[in-house]
């Protein structure tokens, strides 16, 4: 029973990545429906390191604030300190594999970072830099 239960976790993880590139391709169709064009890891890659300043605050803010820069290592919530798990499918097989929970991180990362929501194109740009970690 135990070599089956380790024969069914190895199965289950080589079918997430699978599962990721399926999911990410169907939203950067979407995404290119709505005026996004040629996604490039580049253009996420500056947002991720670029500071916001919090209009209410003036608090700066970054993706990796929460995030970490390395997408393979595991964040921290900047405001209740809750660990955040790697953001790399290669290290975490369940990222980008749920179309909702990606649009409600997009929906709430970018409020709190940015003061508004990402735009067609920085959502597919961040999907590309996140599916090649």
């Amino acid at each position: 029973m135990k070599h089956f239960a380790v024969a069914l976790a190895g199965l289950a993880l080589a079918i997430a990545p699978a599962a990721a590139n399926d999911v990410v391709s169907k939203l950067l169709k979407q995404y290119e429906s709505q005026g996004g064009a040629r996604f490039t890891s580049a253009s996420a890659e500056s947002l991720w390191s670029r500071e916001f300043r919090d209009a209410k605050t003036g608090e700066a803010r970054r993706c990796s604030t929460c995030h970490s820069e390395d997408l393979r290592r595991a964040g921290k919530h900047a405001t209740t300190g809750k660990s955040i798990e790697p953001l790399a499918p290669s290290v975490n097989p369940k990222r980008l594999t749920d179309p909702e929970h990606i649009e409600k991180w997009f929906s709430r990362n970018c409020k709190w970072t940015f003061g508004r929501e990402c735009t067609p194109q920085e959502k597919g740009d961040f999907l590309v830099m996140i599916r090649a970690r």
